[in-house]
């Protein structure tokens, strides 16, 4: 370039600085007059004593939209007997899933190869004597034997009491309770670090004074432990509350372990048991994150673990109560900004700068992370196309008009159109420099037009897009690139809504749906909804993500010789996505970038015809090359889940 074209170049972007920044400013003008405008409407006197008419008539609308929501009377009433159906289910989980005495004599009596030593850490601070006694009995009851219950005793004078509890059942334990009177209360984090400071085994076992463990936790991950060389094991659990486990808040089955599920949100939490190999050189909690010390210490220690695994059976039994994390995160308002510090730091530790967490709209502690998107690599958005001009104007459109970030191409794959209107739209739209429209001249298939339109890309990175799809966010090219640019992923995946803002695509479940090849959950949801535990407000790890709206690395998709064309229409997007989790890489989902996905405009459902043989043809190919893998289940998806039901419904007994 000469300097000319530099000169010219610089004052084309001073430009746009210049117009962003006029906008900027007046846009924060019109903020400043609207607040403005609703202060003084929220102190008029009129304002006030209409309150109570406010109140009533948003409850009327809240109610009008529940109704609405649910839809017809038979579809109201088909809901109600599932939720009563569930309520049925979930009794299992409860004291109903304790072993009968033929069943816990035999785990007592079982000998494995390594009888591993599990130290149970629970600090003490004022709590009720008749939790402290329910914590205790669960500890007495465990079918496995090998263990030691140290407790640090944190409480006051007039909690004295708690102190008489703990040497009684010491009395009766044969030396596996160690009990610590401590000087002074030091928060959670001191007073477990002072029950570990007692500790002897060759496991920790963290738990909590007012909590309930199932009588085979331990009897199942000593089991784990041997089966699969296990260095840090966690189970599901349960929120109960009236002191009564079978009355059940929530059902927490979680996935296995899910890195980016985990810094937006502590899944793993209960019950956590780790080798004591992992804490070598490192502290158990750090009292600079009281509040979210566990949190901390689960991002810490599954970096070091080299075999973490999820025992997908309910063993853990958290009481809600007031004053308790699991009723009110408010309780401990100082938690949130504790979690954001671990959350922080962590990601220092993994070499990530300049990135910023945020609480979502589902809880404080479940965080948005924005990454640093690092230099501005282009994107070339692959969009293949045949005739729907309509649909095409208002995809392309929605990119050009909407996007944030700049360093893209779009590339219109043309594949046998025969209505006038679109070659007039690809005449005019060539005209832009950011499109280029190539042309296909095989028959249909999706995968062979992609690779094809990737073959001429000049991106670093591909945008795989359907024509049928419309942005909503303007960042949404950040949004997924902040992502793909990590050596650790593979394919990225957005939020797709249907035009009524219902959830056509949240992520990918392998083995979901009737053919039991994939599906997507959280379906038809709506989108004010949080999700299944908050899981519609981050990121997180799936097996797959949709190909209507997937980013991946160009390097990445022609090392494996990108979408395989046997799959000419379906689930091809699916066996990419597990190709590239065989190479060890995760594929990751985002909320945070949206589009409108009209599905099915362009090509047509495959529900009859020879398209629905079609797609039985390609399930069954799908089915036979992954057998193994979906034999082995979704690693992301709870086994307690249905297969029948994308709503993170329970499975029906067996």
């Amino acid at each position: 370039m000469t300097e000319n074209d530099y000169r010219e170049a610089y004052e084309k972007e001073h430009t746009k600085c210049v117009e962003l920044a006029a906008h900027i400013t007046e846009q924060d003008e019109r903020i400043r007059q609207l607040e403005w405008e609703i202060d003084r409407i929220k102190t008029h006197p009129l304002w006030k004593l209409s309150k109570p008419a406010r109140v009533c008539f948003h409850w009327v609308v809240r109610q009008k939209d529940r109704l609405k929501r649910c839809g017809s009377p038979k579809e109201i009433m088909k809901k109600i007997r599932r939720k009563q159906k569930e309520k049925k289910i979930a009794l299992r989980y409860g004291t109903g899933s304790f072993p009968e005495e033929e069943e816990a004599a035999a785990q007592r009596s079982e000998r494995f190869p390594r009888m591993v030593k599990i130290s149970v850490l629970v600090p003490l601070w004022n709590n009720d004597p008749r939790y402290q006694r329910e914590m205790l009995d669960s500890m007495m009851n465990q079918t496995y034997e090998n263990w030691e219950l140290c407790l640090a005793d944190g409480s006051d004078e007039q909690h004295a009491y708690i102190g008489q509890i703990c040497k009684e059942y010491a009395e009766r334990a044969n030396g596996r309770i160690k009990y610590r009177r401590l000087e002074k209360n030091g928060g959670i984090a001191s007073n477990t670090n002072a029950c570990y400071e007692m500790a002897t085994g060759d496991y920790i076992g963290l738990f909590d004074q007012d909590d309930i463990l199932h009588p085979s936790a331990l009897y199942e991950y000593v089991k784990t432990i041997n089966e699969q060389n296990a260095d840090y094991v966690y189970c599901d659990e349960i929120t109960f509350h009236d002191g009564n486990i079978n009355k059940m808040l929530t059902l927490h089955f979680k996935p296995d372990y899910a890195p980016d599920n985990l810094r937006a949100n502590n899944y793993i939490c209960h019950f956590s048991v780790f080798s004591r190999n992992l804490m070598e050189g490192t502290e158990l909690f750090r009292t600079k994150f009281d509040g979210s010390q566990d949190h901390d210490m689960i991002l810490r220690l599954t970096d070091r673990a080299e075999h973490i695994v999820h025992v997908p059976k309910v063993l853990y039994y958290w009481r809600s109560h007031p004053g308790s994390v699991s009723s009110d995160i408010s309780a401990k308002p100082y938690a949130v900004e504790a979690a954001k510090k671990a959350v922080s730091e962590h990601l220092e530790r993994h070499g990530f700068a300049n990135f910023r967490i945020t609480s979502s709209r589902a809880f404080a502690t479940i965080f948005r992370i924005q990454y640093e998107v690092l230099g501005r690599p282009k994107v070339s958005i692959l969009i293949p196309n045949k005739d729907h001009a309509e649909d095409l104007k208002r995809c392309v459109s929605s990119i050009l008009e909407r996007s944030t970030y700049e360093n893209y191409e779009i590339l219109i794959v043309e594949n046998n159109s025969t209505a006038p209107e679109i070659q007039e739209y690809y005449q005019e739209i060539a005209q832009n420099e950011k499109v280029r429209v190539l042309y296909y001249q095989g028959g249909f298939n999706y995968s062979a037009v992609n690779n094809f339109a990737a073959s001429q890309a000049e991106g670093e990175f591909l945008l795989l897009l359907n024509n049928d799809t419309e942005v909503i966010t303007g960042s949404w090219m950040e949004e997924m690139l902040m992502f793909a640019q990590r050596q650790d992923v593979g394919a990225v995946g957005a939020m797709l809504y249907y035009p009524d803002r219902t959830v056509q695509h949240a992520g990918i479940v392998i083995g979901l749906g009737a053919h039991r090849t994939a599906g997507h959950v959280h379906y038809k949801y709506f989108w004010q909804d949080v999700g299944y535990m908050g899981r519609l407000c981050y990121a997180q790890n799936f097996s797959a993500v949709t190909g209507a709206c997937l980013m991946v690395k160009k390097s990445l998709y022609d090392e494996l010789g990108g979408l395989d064309e046997s799959f000419e229409i379906s689930l091809n997007d699916v066996d990419f996505c597990l190709r590239l989790r065989e190479k060890g890489l995760l594929n990751v989902w985002t909320p945070y970038a949206q589009l409108y996905h009209y599905e099915s405009a362009t090509r047509g459902l495959d529900d009859k015809g020879e398209r629905a043989q079609r797609y039985e043809r390609e399930a069954e190919r799908f089915r036979a090359r992954w057998k193994v893998v979906l034999e082995a289940g979704d690693p992301y998806y709870n086994p307690n889940f249905s297969l029948d039901r994308s709503d993170f419904s329970l499975k029906a007994e067996e």
